[in-house]
């Protein structure tokens, strides 16, 4: 049996790219993820999508039977689960509170939170209320990411890229430089102490030091759409390059898995360090100095 999903924000292409997997009759059948459904949406003005590109996705929803609506109440009437689709982090707490007390399991699209006391805000209030929660990048589930992670389980050093993006409102470093910090999180795993980041016409390069005299180096470009890096031990290494073709639907592959089971492929506590490391490369940028995560 299909699990009923409402999606909450229209201002992103992620409402319509998930929707599409689910039952677009358009979508390729190598990228269907069966077992979900879209149900409804929930659309409201952010600086991420003005009220035409809105009423275009709008229309596409409605040609895959999504009832589209500005009515929160009426959004999450029928669904067995929410995802948390909205581009503009300002509105994910606020969102993310509506949801708590509804007994749904939520995915929360990235970034986590617009600043880290929002997203310490959220993270408190999935352990208050034992709720079950997954908040995720596509890029951390990429195969080529998993695979060098397989092959270089425990590096020493890692160097991950990938673009900086250009906020219509807010940070840049948060809401797109989220894509790196998730692939750097997943290859060196938690415990990240501290960062130094400054800034050039390239872009923003943060320097990220681990216990045991580990780092790892992730770079946000101003030159390209495009991620990668290269995982090292002392004396072997693997690199790799990311093909983003099958990003939407490996992603939304883990959260069918989650809606169906109530495991989270991420603990919520690495979601949080990311921002942690997000919010310390925003600091050391302005500060000229580096930061404590």
């Amino acid at each position: 049996m299909d699990i009923n999903v409402a999606i909450i924000g229209l201002d992103t292409s992620h409402s319509i790219e998930f929707s599409r997997r689910m039952q677009g009759g358009d979508c390729p059948a190598d990228q269907k993820v069966s077992g979900l459904r879209a149900v409804s949406c929930l659309r409201f003005p952010t600086p991420f999508q003005d009220e035409k590109g809105q009423d275009e996705r709008q229309r596409q929803l409605e040609a895959w039977n999504v009832k589209v609506t500005t009515r929160f109440e009426e959004a999450v009437a029928d669904c067995d689960a929410i995802m948390i689709e909205i581009n503009d982090p300002a509105y994910h707490l606020e969102y993310f509170s509506r949801c708590v007390d509804l007994g749904k399991l939520i995915f929360l699209d990235k970034p986590m939170a617009d600043t880290i006391a929002n997203g310490k805000k959220i993270y408190d209030l999935i352990k208050s209320k034992n709720l079950k929660v997954f908040s995720s990048s596509s890029l951390r589930f990429v195969p080529q990411l998993v695979k060098a992670c397989e092959e270089v389980p425990s590096p020493v050093y890692a160097s991950i890229f990938g673009p900086l993006g250009g906020a219509p409102a807010g940070s840049g470093i948060v809401w797109y430089g989220v894509h790196t910090f998730e692939m750097l999180q997943r290859a060196m795993g938690r415990g990240a102490k501290s960062l130094f980041a400054y800034e050039n016409a390239d872009g923003v390069t943060a320097i990220v030091k681990y216990p045991g005299n580990r780092s790892a180096v992730a770079e946000l470009r101003n030159d390209g759409w495009v991620y990668g890096g290269v995982l090292r031990m002392v004396e072997t290494g693997t690199s790799y390059f990311v093909d983003m073709g099958r990003a939407y639907s490996d992603l939304l592959v883990e959260i069918e898995k989650f809606f169906r089971t109530g495991k989270s492929p991420v603990e919520i506590e690495d979601t949080l360090e990311v921002m942690a490391m997000l919010d310390a490369t925003q600091k050391s940028v302005h500060s000229g100095k580096e930061e404590t995560i």
